[in-house]
């Protein structure tokens, strides 16, 4: 787990940890917190996407990788998983509680950081432009990346997120995290590829015909 007391582990100013871990404990108490970060090994090439999530003392992370992709497709694709499990999670859970009360977070207010600009103005500023003119840009371009821009917008329609611009590998924990388990999702895809070429490669029983 990589909860406050860990900010320690990476190399950055120590008031800034404290002031951070004190404003992060403070929204904790109230929302959900989600970091987001998406990369590429070459872009396009390898890439992946990671979240953090947190509300109060609960804490989740998750990544993944794609083999062929973009940078700005996997920024997408961490805050659309970021939402879907919410949506999902909350979803599981109301249908279970009946005529009980619903636990806090189910209705917690949701925030999204970003390092991405084209994530954060896409959302707020872009989407209803885009939508207007049939998905097409200023330019009268075809929008890149409509069908996740679509599961994004729909998401956002049944969460209502509020979305926040942070800058990256500037010593937000969180954040550092995300590109932790990005770079970690890419190079697990990697050696896995390396490993299924090799067993490709390799004569049945390992020996030389």
């Amino acid at each position: 787990m990589f909860h406050c007391k860990d900010v320690a582990q990476v190399p950055q100013d120590i008031a800034l940890n404290a002031v951070f871990c004190h404003i992060l404990r403070r929204m904790n108490d109230t929302e959900i917190t989600v970091y987001t970060d998406g990369g590429c090994k070459g872009n396009p090439g390898p890439g992946g996407w990671a979240y953090v999530m947190r509300y109060r003392d609960r804490y989740r992370e998750a990544s993944g990788a794609a083999s062929d992709t973009t940078n700005n497709r996997m920024e997408l694709t961490a805050v659309i998983e970021a939402l879907s499990f919410l949506y999902m999670r909350r979803q599981v859970v109301l249908a279970r509680q009946g005529t009980e009360a619903a636990p806090e977070w189910t209705d917690a207010p949701i925030r999204v950081f970003t390092d991405s600009q084209y994530v954060k103005k896409g959302i707020t500023e872009w989407l209803q432009d885009w939508k207007q003119r049939g998905w097409k840009t200023a330019a009268r371009k075809p929008v890149l990346n409509r069908e996740l821009w679509e599961r994004l917008d729909a998401l956002c329609a049944m969460l209502q997120p509020a979305f926040e611009w942070v800058e990256g590998h500037a010593g937000n924990p969180d954040n550092e995290r995300c590109d932790e388990l990005v770079g970690l999702a890419i190079r697990t895809l990697l050696e896995e590829g390396l490993h299924s070429e090799h067993e490709k490669s390799s004569p049945p029983g390992g020996r030389e015909p």
